[in-house]
């Protein structure tokens, strides 16, 4: 029998619905886990105790009186600690902010309120969403192994979700923070299409890049929280119009039929042998599926990768203009470097890198006239220990190398999934990515439920 606190959304949520157990229960497991275990793992920046009690009595008078309000009614989730609550402090990360209360919700907020999810607390991020924590907060801890990288940015999110310390969490991925804490802690991770989800009332690090998006265990439960976020927003002009599928319903879809593109070279080229074997595997199961693979040839997203600095860069002093330099010293050095390079850099050389930019979106947009979806890795390594990530970062080459599978997407703004596939040789997380055409999330939900049926890497659990 599953444990109450890593069950599905969908088999929590009718039991909920049946009154087969209540949300004031349910909660309390969850907050009494969450002391107990988050001490080490560290993936909680504020934990909202009172706050969730109180939502789960609230849902719970409903649901007795029949007021039901869809499969979140009455289900735990946490959000990164950049989401505005007015109810409980929106840190970002950073010292500056550690007291900060904003005065309205963030509209995803918003949203998963009014489809009676319940809070837990705000996850731990990285300062400013970027790549380095403030030594203010602590490091999370990869429940896998302690040794082993947990993710960036939003590791937080992805560590609470593996440990079973929330169903489900929402997040932001600007190059790469959904899908590197979902490969590292064995979780699924949806990147949307770009501004598929309101940005409103969620703290910025690049207006271009950032994408919201949710973690879950499961495909399935990550589609229902899909489903409830997405969507057009009046309060966040860049929001797309386009109307909302189903994501649930669609990942029932199956994959029969699916033309799906994979580029030998691409995967294979400096890539661990563990990974290219793994996604080779997923190939195999989607092929057995009834996917018709399709050769594919990835356009080179090199000369891109090298402007997201730039890009980044720029929009981020732009975000930050009112506190630094004039709050420099609350900087700690990762985030003040970006900052001051974006404070930097020529005009000439941001405007050649969106050119680069919008050259590579329109080169991937062609090569996908033959395919409905791509299959990549997320990662060129299995999980890598905090030694070999260190390694990483002295060397702009391998750095550029690591992101060249997550943060192209960024760029392009194609929505994107990533699914456990495997476990290395050390016995940590491997995974998978399936990318797609703007605003195709349905079809990703799909192939990658379908995917998480034949397989059962996404039901490995860190801790009991």
């Amino acid at each position: 029998m599953t444990a109450l606190h890593y069950c599905a959304i969908r088999a929590l949520s009718d039991s909920i619905r049946q009154r087969k157990i209540s949300p004031v229960e349910i909660v309390r497991t969850m907050l009494d886990r969450i002391a107990t275990l988050d001490a080490s793992l560290h993936s909680y920046i504020t934990v909202m105790g009172d706050q969730a009690l109180a939502r789960a009595r609230i849902t719970e008078n409903e649901i007795r009186r029949g007021q039901w309000r869809g499969p979140l009614h009455g289900v735990p989730l946490a959000v990164k600690d950049l989401f505005y609550t007015k109810d409980a402090p929106t840190t970002a990360g950073m010292s500056i902010y550690r007291d900060f209360t904003p005065d309205y919700d963030a509209t995803v907020i918003e949203r998963l309120y009014g489809a009676g999810a319940i809070l837990l607390g705000k996850l731990t991020l990285t300062e400013g969403a970027y790549t380095n924590n403030h030594p203010m907060y602590p490091v999370p801890l990869n429940p896998w192994h302690a040794e082993y990288w947990a993710g960036t940015s939003s590791s937080g999110s992805g560590v609470a979700t593996a440990a079973g310390l929330t169903y489900g969490a929402l997040s932001t991925d600007t190059g790469g923070s959904i899908r590197f804490p979902a490969a590292c802690n064995n979780v699924t991770g949806i990147k949307p299409t770009w501004s598929r989800v309101s940005r409103y009332g969620v703290f910025t690090l690049s207006h271009s890049l950032d994408h919201v998006g949710p973690f879950a265990r499961s495909m399935e439960d990550a589609a229902a929280i899909l489903s409830v976020i997405a969507g057009a927003d009046d309060r966040d002009p860049t929001s797309l119009r386009a109307s909302v599928p189903d994501y649930l319903a669609a990942t029932q879809r199956g994959v029969k039929g699916l033309k799906i593109g994979v580029d030998e070279s691409f995967i294979s080229f400096n890539t661990h042998p563990e990974v290219v074997a793994a996604v080779e595997s997923a190939r195999n199961v989607l092929q057995g599926l009834g996917a018709k693979i399709r050769p594919f040839s990835f356009p080179s997203p090199y000369q891109a990768l090298r402007g997201w600095f730039d890009i980044c860069g720029a929009e981020t002093a732009r975000v930050h203009a009112a506190t630094y330099p004039s709050r420099a010293a609350d900087y700690h050095a990762g985030m003040a470097g970006l900052i001051e390079h974006g404070r930097t850099v020529t005009a000439e050389t941001v405007a050649d890198a969106w050119v680069r930019r919008l050259e590579f979106s329109g080169r991937l947009a062609a090569s996908f006239e033959d395919v409905d979806l791509l299959l990549i890795p997320t990662m060129t390594t299995p999980t890598p220990t905090l030694a070999e990530l260190e390694a990483f970062g002295a060397n702009d080459d391998v750095l550029l190398q690591m992101i060249r599978y997550t943060a192209p997407f960024d760029l392009s703004g194609n929505p994107t999934i990533v699914l456990p596939a495997g476990f290395s040789s050390a016995r940590v997380p491997i995974s998978m990515q399936l990318v797609g055409k703007h605003l195709s999330e349905d079809m990703l939900c799909a192939a990658g439920h379908a995917f998480q049926q034949a397989t059962d890497w996404h039901l490995r659990r860190p801790i009991s």
